[in-house]
């Protein structure tokens, strides 16, 4: 079986390196798959870039200008939609011909239009399309953040000027989604439960099928290694309880960071000692903004890369915290998870799917300031850490691990194709 994975990224993102390590798994179970992307990034010989790449640049910056104008040429929600108003035609490349199944994923910002979707599934090719967000089942949204209009029918969207039409640039965007999607059958596949929940409610694709499976890891590489040894490393304390915050960009106010600073600042209030025996790791762009903003030792680490380096943050780190106010199945708590380090989160989106309360780390109530406060002393002063960090390890040995996910969407490609060749 020839696998097609199509994504606007190699590496960077979340949904391109999830995309990336399930070419990987793949690969590594049986299937011959190859990642297709507007940015390639490594050498790798399964990875391969799109013949003109300066093009897909063009087609996001024309798709800018059009959101822009939108909005009333304000930067506000600049980047927080997408309308797929150009893209490139990937149908003539011979990685598209010999593919058996054509696997979407995120494919915005410049890789793919509506209209070179309307070809793919033209095609005659079997398509499965994972979601990593609610762009594929809104109108222009990858958050909704609240908003159930895409349960019927996007309009008088909140991310645009409020002009009192309903037909709105939300509105038109759904309706062109709605007669691509009546073309052919798509099997979606969300990363978690909670999202196939919300796609299952989606008005766009009532009579399409959805199904959940988690995003792989290797757990040969994300794994338990020496705490010391790690920190050594890094240069990093050997003698301080480390929490850990890890994001692409650390600032996004999405993550939680005021979260994660005033839970601290109230922990330390209650617990003055930890003044000296805990500090604070960010992993991240721009983490160095936020030292001073903790009643403890900051120790920023900026944008990592690297992913021994990235490995070594997470064994150095006796707690991971994640106060994302949305989230579908963040890769970091797997990470974490794997390295054996317990982790705590609101309750939100696919979180509560990966840390099991009291089992392997803590879920805090949704923005419970005070909740978060109780998670954080629950891990680091009450609990059996041994155990939660065995807990966590077992959880994504399996329900992660590259077999176990590989294995699902070989039944998902079985499926696809033999919809196909039902329909033909």
């Amino acid at each position: 079986m020839r696998v097609l994975l199509v994504n606007t990224n190699e590496k960077t993102g979340g949904a391109a390196v999830a995309t990336s390590r399930l070419m990987d798994a793949l690969n590594n179970n049986g299937v011959k798959a190859k990642m297709l992307v507007a940015n390639k990034e490594s050498d790798a010989i399964t990875v391969v870039g799109l013949p003109h790449p300066w093009r897909q640049q063009v087609n996001f910056l024309w798709e800018r200008l059009c959101i822009f104008m939108h909005l009333q040429f304000s930067r506000h929600s600049l980047f927080q939609i997408d309308i797929a108003n150009a893209g490139t035609d990937i149908t003539t490349l011979p990685e598209f011909k010999k593919a058996d199944v054509v696997h979407l994923a995120w494919i915005n910002q410049g890789m793919l239009s509506l209209g070179n979707i309307r070809k793919i599934l033209k095609s005659g090719k079997p398509v499965v399309w994972t979601m990593h967000d609610l762009w594929p089942v809104s109108g222009i949204c990858h958050l909704s953040l609240g908003c159930n209009k895409y349960k019927s029918h996007c309009s008088n969207c909140k991310y645009l000027p409020h002009n009192g039409s309903n037909h709105d640039l939300s509105y038109s965007v759904w309706e062109q989604k709605k007669k691509v999607y009546r073309i052919n059958d798509i099997l979606f596949v969300a990363c978690s439960r909670w999202l196939a929940g919300e796609a299952r409610a989606s008005g766009l694709i009532d009579k399409q099928v959805v199904t959940d499976i988690p995003n792989p890891i290797n757990t040969s590489t994300f794994c338990r290694k020496d705490k010391l040894a790690a920190r050594q490393t890094l240069e990093l304390p050997p003698d301080k309880r480390l929490i850990l915050f890890v994001a692409q960009r650390a600032t996004n106010e999405n993550k939680g960071m005021n979260y994660l600073i005033d839970a601290c600042r109230a922990l330390t209030q209650h617990h003055p000692e930890m003044r000296e025996n805990t500090g604070i790791v960010i992993l991240g762009g721009h983490a160095e903004d936020f030292e001073g903003q903790f009643e403890l030792p900051v120790y920023p680490l900026g944008y990592v890369s690297d992913e021994r380096k990235i490995v070594d943050c997470y064994n150095a780190a006796d707690l991971f915290v994640l106060p994302s106010l949305s989230e579908n199945l963040p890769n970091t708590i797997m990470e974490a998870m794997a390295c054996g380090v317990p982790c705590l989160g609101f309750k939100v989106g696919g979180i509560p799917e990966m840390i099991d309360h009291l089992k392997n780390g803590y879920v805090a109530n949704y923005r419970d300031l005070a909740d978060l406060e109780r998670g954080l002393n629950w891990i680091l002063n009450e609990s059996d850490y041994e155990c939660l960090s065995r807990s966590a390890m077992q959880k994504v040995l399996s329900k992660y691990s590259q077999q176990a996910v590989a294995m699902k969407y070989i039944e998902v490609y079985n499926q696809a194709m033999a919809f196909k060749r039902y329909a033909l």
